[in-house]
């Protein structure tokens, strides 16, 4: 016997193209345009899954959805909108939903939660956090294609204690994702405290985290609560906890294990209860191969990872985010402003290695610097020093290769979208790599191939296959001069 899926949306060829996928999987489709036919069949029992859009011609779907939850909680509902923002995942979690779709939608992840949904229909769902009225004042801005997935994995931890890490290049939006986590959270009436690895001594970090006893050091005159201490109850947001010292690493890991700690000179273990979410720029995966970060410590943070796009990646969200950013300087007070169509779109060609961070400072930089009420193409350009020397995405400091082969990855996908690219993008990626990696450590050993094995770790046969197989020509030279 098939299942009955009611289906309502506003917008007659999706709920056609919908009924059309539905019906070929073997289920029974019911469609409407409107809330007040999807409620007569609910409240007749009838269906057994119901896919509503929010935004109807007669009312919202969010206003009669938590009716529904309370009058039948078995049926699942799965949403839809257009919207695609973060505070729309999040209130489709409050009321209930069992998945956010944001429009526009991949038909087969349309079935597969589908199927997903039917058969989970019969397990106990959680309970909706109540929400407090928000409004579009959201923590997150963008409805790009690439927060989406970051949006629905947020939505699906508010209700959860686990272990969050976040990734992600400086400036990205980490502590924000952290924020939001707690804010829309069960620890939501908590405390969130945050502490930045990177900017404490190391010899304090321990003292920082877990606080000192009277006389524990050199200048420790009082007892100071540390950072868990005053988390109890919330959250705990450790930035850059790539630039914690192994020492510490060490006793963070006791705590996440044990769940107490002790003072810095003190004997007495402290109880915690705190939700732990950390964040990085560094690989860590390679700081682990290097032996400056604790692999067991890895995987007891790393239990649900979230890894944030760069602003780059992202282009389609420059528009909100200036837009976003603009309100935020009004409301402190300066001049009304917008940002020309050209303007914008000389944003969307920048690279960006400073993020959202660094788009943020020019808005700012442009409402405080500028009297137009109109910001112009040539301003920003005259902003952001760009000239006729091509679009790069080099950033000062040493390149992260992970974060280059991602790159290079997303932009072949995309240029091959909607099909894939021809097989084999395993090993065209890895020549890419592996290529430049022999030719310039054969260069550093002055074209010596035994040094240059020993380097690389290679077997010297091996070296010199790889050498003929990407005609790599050696040179020697004198490494004076």
């Amino acid at each position: 016997m098939s299942h009955v899926v009611l289906l309502a949306d506003d917008d007659a060829a999706i709920r056609m193209v919908l009924n059309q996928a539905l019906t070929r999987a073997g289920y029974e489709v019911r469609p409407t345009g409107n809330i007040s036919t999807m409620w007569n069949w609910v409240s007749r029992g009838e269906g057994d899954l119901l896919i509503t859009d929010v935004a109807m011609p007669d009312g919202n779907a969010f206003e009669v959805m938590p009716k529904i939850k309370k009058m039948r909680p078995e049926l699942p509902m799965i949403v839809m909108s257009a919207q695609n923002t973060f505070m729309t995942a999040i209130r489709a979690s409050e009321v209930g939903a069992y998945e956010y779709l944001p429009k526009p939608f991949d038909i087969t992840e349309v079935l597969s939660v589908v199927s997903r949904a039917l058969a989970d229909a019969k397990k106990p769902t959680r309970k909706g956090l109540r929400a407090e009225e928000q409004g579009e004042s959201m923590p997150l801005v963008g409805r790009s294609a690439a927060m989406q997935d970051i949006y629905r994995a947020l939505a699906r931890l508010m209700q959860t204690d686990l272990t969050v890490m976040i990734t992600g290049e400086s400036g990205t939006g980490k502590e924000l994702v952290a924020k939001a986590l707690h804010n829309f959270g069960k620890r939501r009436n908590g405390p969130f405290v945050a502490i930045n690895m990177a900017a404490i001594p190391r010899d304090l970090i321990e003292a920082e985290l877990f606080g000192h006893e009277k006389g524990a050091f050199t200048g420790a005159t009082a007892r100071s609560s540390g950072r868990f201490e005053q988390a109890e109850g919330g959250t705990l947001f450790l930035d850059e906890i790539g630039d914690m010292p192994m020492d510490a690493q060490t006793r963070l890991l006791r705590v996440l294990q044990e769940g107490e700690y002790t003072m810095v000179g003190g004997r007495t273990p402290i109880k915690t209860n705190v939700r732990i979410v950390a964040a990085t720029h560094r690989d860590l995966s390679q700081m682990i191969r290097q032996g400056l970060f604790r692999e067991d410590l890895y995987y007891r943070l790393n239990v649900v990872p979230i890894r944030l796009p760069p602003l780059r990646d992202r282009i389609d969200d420059i528009g909100d985010l200036v837009q976003h950013f603009l309100m935020e300087a009004q409301n402190d007070g300066e001049q009304a402003k917008t940002v020309s169509p050209e303007a914008i779109k000389l944003m969307q060609n920048y690279s960006w290695p400073g993020n959202i961070r660094e788009l943020e400072n020019l808005v700012r930089r442009l409402t405080a610097l500028y009297a137009e009420e109109v910001i112009s193409a040539e301003v920003v350009q005259s902003e952001l020093n760009i000239g006729d020397e091509p679009k790069t995405t080099n950033v000062s400091g040493p390149v992260d290769v992970s974060l280059a082969v991602e790159s290079h990855v997303s932009q072949l996908l995309r240029e091959y979208e909607p099909n894939l690219p021809p097989p084999g993008l395993y090993q065209r990626v890895i020549d890419k790599v592996e290529g430049p990696l022999i030719a310039m450590a054969l260069n550093a050993c002055s074209g010596n191939q035994i040094r240059a094995a020993d380097l690389l770790g290679l077997n010297r046969n091996t070296l010199r296959k790889k050498i003929r197989t990407h005609s790599i020509e050696i040179v020697k030279q004198s490494r004076r001069g």
